[in-house]
């Protein structure tokens, strides 16, 4: 069986070599010839090459940050989360990092979003609540987050009236 050739014009990262390495050039066009066997067996006729020693730098960021130097804001929150909703009690930081990626970029969005309605360049809870009406789920979770602060509020209230008074 014959070797098929592949035409490379000359310059394309390819140095003239010799016909045992399934190379060779033809000086009337210029051009390189590669056979496809040599490309199949790229190391074929070559005398083994020592490997390349490469340099590594290792880089270790700093604990709750990420290698871009962000600091990470809900990674001790979100594991905590993943645990109760049935992953590891240790997840793998790769997809807490993944997760609070989402998550901040859900909040940014939000927020970017509520600037734009309501008084432009304030964010105001009645304009997330407005965001998110057409999502039941969310819109009852914020609903009953609300009516709690409200509640926590009172309480808290009622808690320093009764310190002052036992004064």
């Amino acid at each position: 069986m014959e070797p098929e050739f592949v035409s490379v014009p000359e310059g394309f990262g390819m140095e003239p070599e010799t016909a045992s390495n399934g190379v060779n050039t033809d000086s009337s066009s210029g051009n390189l010839t590669v056979s496809a066997a040599s490309l199949a067996n790229p190391g074929a006729g070559h005398e083994e090459l020592e490997p390349e020693e490469e340099e590594y730098t290792e880089y270790t960021a700093p604990l709750g940050s990420t290698s871009s130097g962000r600091k990470r804001l809900f990674s001790k929150e979100l594991r905590c989360m993943m645990y109760g909703f049935g992953d590891d009690q240790n997840p793998y930081t790769e997809s807490v990092d993944l997760l609070e990626d989402l998550v901040i970029e859900f909040i940014t969005d939000m927020t970017h979003k509520g600037m734009e309605i309501g008084r432009t360049g304030r964010v105001q809870v009645e304009d997330i609540v407005f965001l998110v009406r057409k999502d039941q789920r969310k819109y009852a979770r914020v609903k009953d987050l609300l009516t709690m602060n409200e509640e926590l509020k009172k309480a808290r209230k009622a808690f320093d009236e009764v310190k002052y008074v036992g004064e």
